[in-house]
């Protein structure tokens, strides 16, 4: 009888993107709980440093380092900081990304540039910064190379007011799928997962308005998600139990896009 999948990161190296706040925040601490050694990225410091300690203090082991994630010499002395502390990451977050809402035609074109550089720029520089050194160190021998990339529900459904936000989530699942394929045969498994609305400090006063509370009715199950609600996907996606999972999309959204 095949014992069932377990999901335990003992030995990983996992890097997040965007872990100061939000689905990173909430990933940094899984990620330790379930066993790996955590490197928190993001451009906040003093919060990456709460973070790190209260993971240190649970008995986990994380490092902080700053990380803009649009820039490419500030990905590579990133990775250049977490392999001094752990050794080279095998375990890819791309979470970092930003929103800008709005009319279409009232979105200014540097909203549009810095949301494109940060959703699709970023995450391409993150993974394949990534994706080089597992090369590098082995991952085809290993195949224990993983990448999650966090898109969202908006890169399939139609949400209005979201052009630009859910043109660069939609580019993140389909530039995922093709960095599947690309690395599929040198052990790197690439997936994504998109999100529903889930609450944090960042919509909190959204969903209290009257709008936010109209929206809200409108998704078949009248709720919002919770950051844990999206524990399971991450941790499977991250182990070995998704050996044979790569190029996968996989929708976490309590049916908000029916």
């Amino acid at each position: 009888m095949t014992a069932a999948p377990v999901f335990d990161l003992a030995g990983r190296v996992a890097l997040v993107t965007g872990a100061s706040s939000g689905i990173g925040m909430r990933y940094g601490r899984i990620l330790a709980a379930a066993g790996a050694k955590v490197v928190l990225a993001a451009r906040n410091g003093d919060r990456l440093e709460a973070l790190r300690k209260e993971i240190v203090a649970a008995g986990g082991e994380a490092i902080t380092v700053s990380l803009e994630v649009t820039d490419e010499a500030s990905t590579i002395a990133a990775y250049d900081a977490a392999e001094a502390a752990f050794g080279t990451v095998d375990t890819i977050v791309a979470n970092a990304g930003m929103n800008a809402q709005g009319p279409t035609t009232e979105l200014s074109v540097a909203d549009f540039d810095e949301t494109v550089a940060v959703n699709l720029r970023g995450v391409f520089l993150t993974a394949r910064e990534g994706a080089k050194r597992m090369l590098a160190a082995g991952s085809r021998d290993r195949q224990n190379g993983r990448i999650v990339i966090t898109a969202s529900m908006a890169a399939i459904a139609v949400e209005p007011g979201l052009a630009v936000y859910s043109g660069t989530k939609a580019g993140v699942v389909q530039m995922g799928k093709v960095m599947a394929r690309d690395w599929v045969r040198h052990g790197i498994n690439v997936n994504m997962i998109c999100p529903g609305y889930i609450r944090t400090g960042i919509n909190d006063a959204w969903f209290d308005s009257p709008g936010g509370v109209k929206q809200i009715e409108r998704f078949p199950r009248r709720r919002l998600m919770e950051e844990s609600d999206l524990d399971v996907a991450l941790l499977w996606l991250c182990s070995d139990a998704s050996r044979a999972v790569t190029g996968t999309a996989v929708m976490v959204d309590d049916g908000q896009s029916l």
